[in-house]
């Protein structure tokens, strides 16, 4: 899959606008018709770089998001915790949540975007959050055997679901860094 046709700052341009779109109209109901026509690019050219509607929406996901937690080392799992909820505002993770909630209902019907969120945006966080963690245990700060290392991504992923269900509104930091504190941390601590 060659992109060496199109600037990185075409594509961080493309990106944006997909993204976009996705906020405005859906998975379901975007095209690569509106994608040509928002960023004014042919419809060849989107396919040829990225081959599918799938393929264009986890790129863009992955090429636009924060980068990964694996490149956070304040030296405790605390800090590189609260380093990460830094990197954004409440705004963006406002944006961002409604984004990812409407992506998870999508890919119920739509084995394709399950597949290439899997590949681009899910497996690589979950790696970084592991490198988090696995830091942690080589400082001891958390136990190698601890179970709860396990479930670190259900944790903090899971949140965004939750918040929306049980109390009808997205986290911000302040509800994130608390939760952080009262119930990752706690759960990751030697035993």
């Amino acid at each position: 899959m060659s992109r060496s046709r199109l600037t990185p700052e075409r594509e961080t341009e493309l990106f944006e606008a997909v993204l976009e779109l996705l906020r405005e109209v859906g998975y379901d109901s975007l095209t690569m018709d509106a994608v040509a026509a928002r960023t004014r690019s042919s419809k060849a050219t989107l396919y040829r770089q990225w081959h599918n509607k799938p393929e264009l929406v986890a790129t863009a996901l992955q090429h636009t998001s924060v980068p990964g937690a694996d490149e956070v080392d304040t030296g405790s799992l605390r800090g590189d915790f609260h380093a990460l909820l830094m990197r954004t505002d409440d705004c963006e993770m406002a944006k961002e949540s409604a984004l990812i909630r409407g992506l998870v209902q999508a890919v119920h019907t739509n084995p394709d975007l399950f597949d290439a969120l899997r590949k681009k945006v899910i497996e690589p966080d979950m790696a970084a959050l592991r490198t988090v963690v696995d830091r942690a245990v080589d400082r001891g700060e958390v136990g190698a055997e601890n179970p709860a290392r396990d479930f670190v991504p259900h944790m903090l992923f899971g949140l965004f679901f939750a918040i929306q269900m049980i109390e009808d509104r997205v986290p911000n930091r302040d509800f994130l860094t608390r939760y952080v504190d009262a119930v990752v941390l706690p759960a990751l601590e030697a035993r």
